[in-house]
């Protein structure tokens, strides 16, 4: 069995080329099916994850999705035949990862940051529909391609809502904590739906500040913790589109929007988005001043060592 694929080889009847997307779990190549030369996607899996059994089951399922769903914002799962080893083809796309775009651009317009979201919304409200949560929305796995249309990828840690929870031991190790993961999940509860919005919010965040809202500050701060307001960040950033972005980052899974076609609508119809009473910078930047009064604190028994020995020598 074969234990790697690199760009240049062959797998089975494909021919292998670049790596669009790299994650700890799996990677995706641009391939060409050499039968037909029709360029296509393929899903590999990373080699040490293929002997666990209980991530074979979920990619798996993730085939099973990928085949089950027929959108635009999704990859449509090539059926194929014998395989030498586990992997997923795909129809080939003609874009780049988001985490690329925010790599040279640093941030976007918002109103291209808010076409991209709403397209977003628009492939969780089809996903939501059919009762699976995503949970694991950020950059590396939105695809952006002309016109800003887009494709969500990687459907291996979805989950069917209302099914029994599924994990492998080597995920945790791999993802470690997310800066897209939500306070529930923090808490060690099952991602929903509604963690997808929180997630969709913090990539909505990060494209128009060019920072995730929960940078430099404990993780577990967000159970709890607006974050900055992104306006003052970014000065172009509406009150109403911050509004939005407040809504889908609240820590209670109740209060933010009840599923994605809720949030698209209200970005289509900034006007009349209301505003709410949020809580200003300086609530927002508790940890840092936290941490700026322990180091007070702490320098206060050397400040008094000096002192001592200043006087002690006069």
């Amino acid at each position: 069995m074969r234990t790697h694929v690199n760009p240049g080889e062959q797998l089975d009847h494909y021919r292998i080329g670049e790596v669009l997307t790299h994650t700890p779990v799996a990677s995706i190549f641009r391939a060409t099916d050499a039968s037909t030369e029709q360029p296509v996607l393929i899903k590999v899996p990373q080699p040490e994850l293929e002997t666990d059994p209980v991530f074979a089951d979920r990619f798996q399922r993730e085939q099973e999705i990928a085949k089950s769903f027929n959108h635009r914002g999704l990859l449509k799962a090539l059926n194929d035949g014998l395989q030498s080893r586990p992997y997923i083809v795909m129809e080939s796309f003609d874009g780049q990862p988001l985490r690329q775009l925010l790599l040279t651009q640093k941030k976007l317009p918002s109103v291209r940051a808010q076409k991209i979201t709403i397209g977003l919304c628009d492939v969780l409200e089809y996903v939501e529909n059919h009762g699976v949560a995503h949970r694991d929305i950020r950059p590396e796995n939105i695809l952006v391609g002309a016109d800003d249309r887009i494709k969500l990828i990687n459907f291996g840690t979805a989950a069917m809502m209302g099914a029994r929870r599924i994990t492998f031991a080597n995920l945790a190790q791999s993802v470690g904590v997310s800066d897209y993961i939500s306070p529930e999940e923090l808490g060690g509860k099952r991602g929903d739906a509604r963690s997808d919005i929180f997630a969709v919010g913090v990539v909505l965040y990060e494209m128009l500040t060019g920072k995730t809202p929960f940078q430099g500050v404990d993780p577990f701060d967000r159970l709890e913790k607006h974050p900055m307001p992104p306006s003052e960040l970014e000065s172009g950033i509406s009150p109403q589109l911050q509004e939005v972005i407040f809504r889908a980052l609240e820590p209670k899974p109740r209060d933010r929007y009840a599923n994605a076609n809720q949030m698209a609508t209200d970005l289509r119809q900034l006007d009349r988005v209301v505003l709410k009473n949020r809580p200003k910078s300086q609530d927002v930047k508790r940890p840092a001043n936290k941490a700026l009064m322990y180091s007070a604190i702490a320098l206060v028994p050397i400040v008094i060592f000096v002192l001592l020995l200043y006087f002690a020598h006069r």
